[in-house]
């Protein structure tokens, strides 16, 4: 059974920075992985961010997030990562990490098993 723990998540001003960190525990295998970063804000639906497949290590990102925001995977940590700059009021949300094997489609939240508990990103302006 996978545990997903994310951290990292806090308030700045618009124009900052955060990484967020998601750490996998209980039996996860790096290998054969989609990772996922995805957000909801109050009255939204769940967005997919950025996801990751670990095998090819390919990754891919929403068009609101392009070159602002960098997913990436330290493998001997089991640690996701979520470097966010030039932050945006419209960023504010909700993250959570999500893993799972044989994703078709990162964006879509209904094909991830795992999900962490979530970490409150607020960007002010």
């Amino acid at each position: 059974h996978v545990q997903l723990v994310e951290s990292g998540g806090g308030s700045v001003q618009a124009g900052g920075s955060l990484r967020l960190s998601c750490t996998a525990s209980g039996g996860y295998a790096y290998s054969g992985y989609c990772l996922g970063w995805f957000r909801q804000a109050p009255g939204k639906e769940r967005e997919g961010v950025a996801g990751i497949y670990t095998g090819s290590g390919r990754s891919y990102y929403a068009d609101s997030v392009k070159g602002r925001f960098t997913i990436s995977q330290d493998n001997a940590k089991n640690t996701l990562y979520l470097q966010m700059n030039s932050l945006k009021p419209e960023d504010t949300a909700m993250y959570y990490c999500a893993a799972d094997r044989g994703v078709g489609s990162w964006t879509n939240p209904s094909a991830y098993k795992y999900w962490g508990q979530g970490t409150q990103v607020t960007v002010s302006s």
